[in-house]
Parts: structure tokens; sequence; C-alpha cells
């Protein structure tokens, strides 16, 4: 124990995982020595941590434990293996049997884990707001893997999180008082505050006045005047685009306390949260906030539990930094122009950097890590990062282009960065940006080269609903995108049509699967080429949010008007830019009046064939309600 703190205060949660490699996550309260089980039902294995663990201090009483351990004997597949990260006390190892005894399934005495050979069951999910009145699609997987965990056949190959795993731009009144109690409990490093009249992070947790206030802090300054008329109309708004920035995270400490408070029970454990003083109406707010943070911190425990047995790789969306994150080329210069917008969303990629990112790849993450090593060493002494070697560090991240990542599986799974390297509209700089840039394209169409099928993660949907991206792109020629978050693929047409151009292109997959999220609504399409007889084949699978959905009787409308006015048969179709693609949706099992947008929170399941090609899509509702989706009869 750490000063009455347990050792271990988040995780382990199993990352990338392959059969010469475990790479885990785990946030403690102090430096701790490791080693690691590894036991079938034919050997065992343990091999020491030491050398394959890289210690972040993030705080007096808080280390992160970022665990890759390469083996020079591979692993079984297909097999349930169970796992052991027992760690050094005074005297003693202590199992995981003893301190993560909830980690375990049933009556087992110890976590399990699964190499499968083939990526042929998925989950996947996107858009996880903790406040959200909705359920927790998280949840509902724990619950689900439960039945089925002693069964290697049944086990998903991995959990993937499509984007959106925090919400640091809409936060609940009790979550920041939750995470301001955690940043003291933790002594989670203090940093300078720049462009603003708040010198330091200290300093903005004492105010009781930022509480739902937080958007008056955010820079409106007299040079984004023309800025603000182009995008708000003249209405004074903050540089930041989000409509729910009363409580937008601002320091490193408030984002990873955020990342500890979503992903574990046990931080909540040690903190009591007071309401802080608000005016009577805020109140109100802040008790029924409160409702939902509760029922959302009891579905905790099945959380930490899923995170221990399945491989779980994620990719950012704008939330987990800012709301319309990179959107335009006019967005960018209003943001990374001021010190303290630029701040936030540098201190937003650290604590991706560590939480997320460097489980993904962390090949491809080892040189940001490393860069960051002299900014964690400068808060050694006094507690408080050094400010010149922060902006430095948030530079160098916001340049950095390496956030994609490709997985060597079978089918290969490649993951698109689409926030961080934009094709920026010049000449009209307040319309939409393309969500990939000519070159993050033609590196994307390398991965694909001689592959006969293929998993892509697009945060975004490439094939989304054509009367919404209708609606986005009236609004964007109005030169208003933001107040429809018009981000879609077919918004830039550089972007548009190049990347159609890839997944028309013969050399590449035949067999595309794409996986998306954003939205905060389900959906399915299969997509071929018109007129093209060996046309590759395409599914555009979208599961949103876990605990998020789209406003029903809004949503309701724009599904019968997109099957309406855009029916197969409609000459719209050959308006927009997918005229050349047979898109065919999927009907979800439980409509009640023809939708075929499902509006449930929950998680979506994917089983593919022998050849890449889904065999059954089924979205696992959190309120234990599923539905399939089966395409429609022609």
């Amino acid at each position: 124990m750490s000063d009455d703190l347990p050792d271990i205060l988040a995780g382990p949660i199993l990352r990338r995982a392959a059969p010469q490699r475990l790479v885990l996550w785990l946030a403690a309260s102090r430096p701790l020595e490791f080693r690691l089980t590894l036991i079938t039902d034919d050997a065992s294995w343990t091999h020491p941590l030491a050398p394959a663990t890289t210690r972040v201090e993030v705080g007096t009483r808080a280390h992160l434990h970022l665990i890759d351990l390469e083996l020079d004997a591979a692993l079984p597949q297909d097999v349930r293996i169970a796992y052991d990260l027992a760690y050094r006390g005074e005297s003693e190892w202590h199992s995981i049997g003893d301190w993560g005894k909830s980690l375990c399934y049933g009556s087992e005495p110890l976590p399990t884990l699964v190499l499968r050979s083939r990526y042929d069951n998925l989950l996947h999910g996107s858009c996880r707001k903790p406040h959200h009145p909705s359920e927790d699609g998280l949840v509902r997987a724990d619950r689900w893997l439960d039945g089925c965990h002693d069964d290697a056949a049944a086990r998903p190959a991995v959990l993937l999180l499509t984007g959106d795993q925090i919400y640091a731009d809409d936060v609940a009144g009790p979550m920041l008082a939750a995470i301001h109690a955690l940043i003291a409990r933790l002594g989670l490093h203090d940093e300078c505050l720049e462009g603003t009249d708040i010198a330091s992070g200290s300093e903005l947790y004492a105010r009781d006045e930022t509480y739902y206030h937080r958007d008056e802090l955010l820079p409106a300054i007299r040079s984004t005047e023309a800025l603000r008329e182009k995008f708000f109309g003249g209405v004074r708004k903050p540089i930041f685009t989000t409509a729910s920035a009363e409580n937008h995270l601002v320091t490193f400490a408030e984002l990873l306390a955020m990342y500890l408070l979503v992903w574990s029970p046990t931080p909540w454990r040690l903190i009591e949260v007071e309401m802080p003083q608000l005016a009577a109406e805020e109140q109100d707010r802040y008790r029924d906030e409160q409702r939902h943070i509760e029922a959302f911190v009891t579905g905790l425990p099945g959380v930490a539990r899923l995170f221990a047995h399945l491989p779980t790789l994620m990719i950012f969306d704008d939330h987990d930094v800012t709301d319309d994150w990179n959107l335009s080329a006019a967005w960018e210069a209003a943001v990374y122009d001021h010190p303290f917008s630029r701040r936030i969303v540098g201190n937003a990629l650290i604590a991706y950097l560590f939480c997320q990112g460097w489980g993904n790849d962390p090949d491809g993450l080892a040189e940001p890590l490393s860069a960051s090593r002299e900014w964690l060493d400068s808060a050694s002494g006094d507690g408080a990062f050094d400010c010149q070697l922060q902006d430095r560090l948030v530079t160098r991240l916001l340049r950095f282009t390496g956030w994609g990542y490709t997985i060597e599986s079978t089918p290969r799974l490649v993951v698109l960065d689409t926030r961080t390297r934009r094709w920026r509209s010049e000449r009209r700089r307040h319309h939409p940006s393309g969500l990939m840039d000519w070159e993050a394209l033609s590196e994307f169409q390398q991965e694909l080269l001689g592959e006969p099928s293929v998993i892509i993660v697009s945060p975004a949907p490439i094939f989304g609903v054509k009367l919404i991206e209708g609606i986005q792109r009236v609004f964007t020629w109005f030169g208003k995108p933001l107040l429809v978050d018009a981000e879609n693929w077919m918004a830039h047409p550089g972007a548009a049509q190049t990347m159609l151009n890839i997944l028309r292109h013969s050399r590449t997959p035949q067999r595309y699967v794409i996986l998306s999220g954003d939205v905060h609504y389900s959906f399915v399409y299969a997509i071929t080429i018109r007129q093209r007889r060996d046309s590759p084949r395409m599914w555009q699978i979208t599961s949103s949010g876990l605990k998020n959905t789209f406003p029903d009787t809004l949503l309701d409308w724009f599904d019968r008007l997109n099957r309406w006015l855009y029916a197969p048969w409609s000459p719209l179709n050959w308006l927009t830019k997918r005229r050349r693609m047979l898109i065919e949706p999927y009907r979800p099992e439980r409509r009640s009046k023809g939708e075929r947008l499902w509006n449930r929170a929950g998680i979506g399941q994917v089983c593919l064939d022998d050849h890449g090609a889904p065999s059954e899509v089924t979205q696992l509702g959190a309120d234990d309600c599923d539905t399939r989706f089966s395409k429609e009869p022609r």
C-alpha cells in the first residue's frame, strides 16, 4: 500500500496480443516489479518483466506501467491461456488471483486470454459518454463474454474501440468533481497555463466558478472575430466549437484522471465527491447528472474484467480531444495560434499517447514516448511539469503522423487516423478538410496491395447516410459546416475521390469490411460497383454508440426521408460521389417501422467467414435486447 492506497489503481488492460508478443497497460500507486506466468493445459511459463516494463510517473502516487513482453517461443493459438500478472511486495509476490479476483470469470482463479489464428469474430464500438442516460455497451460485452468465456472458439479475436473512448469536451459536473478529488488523492503533477488569467492547473481546480463555466475560459479573442462571424453568425463563442464546453478538460492531470475513472472502479473507492458551490439551477443539473454517473460506476467492475480478457485496440476521434477537432484549416489556425487552446489539444494527445496509443503500436509510438521522457522527469522536484518542455512536447505530438497502425492478422487489420493528417481546403479554409490527405491515402493503399480481404477501421463511416451527408453539404455551401458536424468522407472532393478510387482499384482486395462509429446510430450496407462483373465486395458496418444515442424523432425522420429520396431507383443517387456504387442496406431484425438505422446503445459483433466476408452482424444491446442485421431481398 502507498499512503493507504491500493497498489493497483487500474488494469491490467490486455492490449496488442500475438503468439510471440503480449502488451499490457496498468496503473499503480507506486513503481512495481512484475512477473507474468502463462498457463495452458500442457505447460506454464514464467517471465520476469523488469526489462519489458516502461514506468511513467504521472504523480507522486500514480505510475503507469507499459508492459511489452516479447517471447522466444510462440504461444499456442485458439486455446485458452490463463495468466498471472504478479507483483513483488515488501517480502513476497502478490498474485493477480489475490489482488485482482474480481477480474476473473466465475470460479476461475486467473483471467484468461485467447490468441485467435483468424480475426473472424470481432467486437467493436465507439462513443462512450459516462453521463448519457443509456446503459453501457462495454458492460453488456462483459455479460456476453461471461456466457462464453470458457469456449475458446467463441471468444472474439479482438475488441476494437473506434473513437470517443472518453469525452474530454463534454464532462458532467460530478465527473469533474471526481476528477479533481482523484488528482488530489494521487498527487497528479501540476502544470502552468498560458493565455489565460489562471496561472496553473491547481489554481483552476480550486475555483468552484469554473464548474459549468469553462466555456468562458476558452479563448475568444479579438483576432478571431471574423472567424466567429463565419462560424457562428457573430454570436460570441470560444475558439473551441463544442456545444458542451462548460466543463471541458484542460490539464494533462484532468485527462489522465478521466481515463482512470472510466476504466476502473478502484479510483472511485478512493475519493469522496462533494458538490462544489453552484447556483440553484446548476445544482439541479449536477444532481441529475449524478444519477447517471452513479449508474455508470456500478458497471465498471465488468468493464475492467472485459479489458483483462480481450485484446483491445483503440483509435481516437474528436471527443477524445475536442469536438470538431481539425475540422477545417480555419479551425486549426484559430485553435493552434492561441497558447491556451493549443495546450488543451496537446494535453489530450499526451494522455492519448500514454493511455491509448502506446498499446496499439509500441514500436510505432516508441519515438514520441521517448521524447516525453525529459518532460516527465521535469516534475520530479516540485511536482509540476516544466512549461517550456511541455510546449515542446505538444509541438512534437501535433506534428507526429504515426497514430494509425496495421495488425498483421488474417484478414489484415488497418486502423486509420482520420484526425491529424487532414486534406485541408486551402482556398476555402472554413470548408471541411478531407479526413486523410493524399500522402496518408497513398500509404493506406500500400497496406492493401496483394491482400485478398481486409478489415478497415475508419472512425467516421466511409459510406454514410446520403441524406445526412446532403444536409451537411448544404450547410457547408452556406459557410456553416460547424452547425451540422460536416465531417464525412464525401465532404471533401479530393479525399472522397481518392478513397473511392483505392477501393475500386484492381490490385486492392476483393473484400472489404469497414468498421466505423462516430454517428450515434448503427447500420450495415453492402456495396458493389455497378456494371462490373468482378466488382470488389464491401460492407460498411457501423456500431455507435457504446453509451450514446441519436435523438429518436430526428433520426426517425432522417431514416424515412433517406429511404424515400435515395431509393435504388431515385435519380438523386446520380448526384452523389458514390453514383458508381450500388449500396444495399441491411435490415435490423427488431425494426418496427422499416428502419435501416438502429438507434440503441450497445456494442457490435461481426463474424467473418473463411473468405473474410461477414457471415453474421449483430448489435448487442446495452439493455440486453440484441438485433441482427440481414440483407434485404432484391
